[in-house]
């Protein structure tokens, strides 16, 4: 429970954003659910918080009358920054010191102590308040910072545990960092392309262009996308699969009472036969433990299923996927793209996912290059299935065609194993009595 901080009367209790779990140093104010004035009680909602999980509801520690609201929907608000004051008329009691404190994720109970973070402030907070820490940052990005004139508090680090990097710095775009605005009576240049650019030369927003705050989720995701390209030499191969056999079992399954009132998908059929291949490949089911340079192998499967939503991107995963039938695959894959489309998903739903699934054949696409999920050793990526003409038995026919790609993490997976693991994937949607067993 963060602590609150009372002022010289005693009755004024602030409440600072807590720690929100899983390594997150910040979130963005989504929205107030309270206003100047009124009347809290505990654990009522009072705002909205996004995160890279997901949109967390936070609930008053204290009662009282709100006096002052200190962060505005939009604004980025690094964890145990001050969010509102409440004025509580009852007598405010020391928090105890001699007891240890412990992170508590809102709404999702309390989490082991996670290591120190890199705090990251936003521009219109380091513009009206002086840092009292450093950004974490490698001693030669901190030399090249400072030659560059770059706040490395503006610098998103791809590096251990956060911190800055010399390539970091160097990709760096310093127009991120607050400008002084051009003062009354300056001269702007028209420019020659109809654009409009302050004092500085800019280009500032105008009726032709549109432009969206990067925040929460799309933050997050560009960030960890940007760390994978990075981070993990990548490799890719493809396969054109005859699915013609597993359309006709999912139309047949779909006429059983097994399945009466589900939404049988070739989604849930693809994710059946690639946990069928896992268990024979589970060397395609592993993550890279830099610290300790091992490669750690998982003998469970936590399922990621993208999903596109109105937030951007999201992964929820299905715990202990292997375990699960067709059909309460079929269940569970429908319930975690509703949630993440409704942005309920938890951030349990979100974190310790083991190898992702990402359908791009829902958007008309034939096949595409994923990359691959920092933490995870591959993606599978399943292109839109689509009658073709194909060889059948050695005569030309009409058939239901789909590719599927793999990228996976070249450390962990090479070439043999991200091919054979593929063909293996496609054995099954090829021949899905084979399956029968597993369904």
């Amino acid at each position: 429970m963060p602590e609150p901080a009372a002022d010289d009367d005693g009755h004024v209790l602030e409440f600072r954003l807590p720690d929100l779990g899983e390594g997150l140093a910040d979130g963005d104010l989504v929205s107030w659910a309270v206003a100047v004035g009124d009347t809290v009680e505990l654990n009522q909602t009072i705002a909205e918080v996004e995160t890279a999980k997901a949109v967390v509801a936070l609930p008053s520690p204290f009662s009282g009358v709100v006096v002052e609201l200190l962060a505005q929907p939009g604004d980025t608000v690094p964890v145990g920054a001050p969010l509102i004051r409440v004025r509580n008329d009852l007598e405010v009691s020391a928090p105890p010191t001699a007891e240890p404190r412990t992170n508590v994720l809102v709404g999702y109970g309390p989490e082991a102590e996670s290591t120190s973070r890199r705090t990251k402030a936003t521009p219109s907070m380091a513009a009206s308040t002086p840092s009292t820490h450093r950004a974490a940052a490698t001693p030669a990005a901190r030399k090249l910072a400072k030659e560059l004139g770059i706040d490395l508090w503006f610098v998103a680090g791809s590096g251990p545990e956060g911190a800055v990097t010399v390539d970091d710095v160097r990709s760096a775009v310093p127009v991120t960092q607050p400008r002084t605005p051009a003062r009354l009576g300056d001269v702007v240049p028209a420019p020659s392309n109809g654009h409009v650019t302050d004092g500085d030369g800019l280009i500032e927003p105008t009726a032709r262009e549109e432009r969206t705050p990067i925040a929460g989720i799309r933050k997050r995701t560009a960030a960890a996308m940007q760390a994978s390209s990075r981070t993990i030499p990548q490799a890719s191969t493809f396969v054109t699969v005859d699915c013609t056999a597993s359309m006709e079992l999912l139309d047949h399954l779909r006429t059983t009472k097994s399945f009466e009132g589900l939404t049988l998908t070739p989604l849930a059929l693809v994710a059946k036969a690639t946990l069928a291949a896992i268990a024979e490949y589970p060397g395609i089911n592993t993550a890279w433990d830099e610290q300790n340079q091992e490669i750690v192998t998982k003998h469970y499967v936590n399922l990621g299923i993208a999903v596109a939503s109105d937030r951007g991107l999201m992964v929820p995963n299905l715990k202990e996927a292997q375990s699960l039938s067709l059909r309460e695959l079929c269940r569970e894959i429908g319930w975690a793209a509703d949630t993440a489309r409704s942005g309920n998903a938890t951030p349990n739903d979100l974190r310790g996912g083991t190898f992702t699934l990402t359908n791009v054949g829902v958007f008309g696409v034939d096949s595409g290059v994923p990359l691959v999920n920092p933490g995870e050793a591959a993606i599978l990526c399943l292109g839109s299935i689509r009658k073709r003409p194909w060889v059948f038995r050695d005569e030309l026919a009409v058939r239901w065609v789909t590719t599927l790609g793999l990228s996976f993490d070249h450390r962990m997976v090479d070439g043999e194993l991200g091919a054979r693991f593929l063909a293996t994937t496609a054995g099954f949607l090829e021949d899905p009595l084979t399956l029968l067993s597993r369904i």
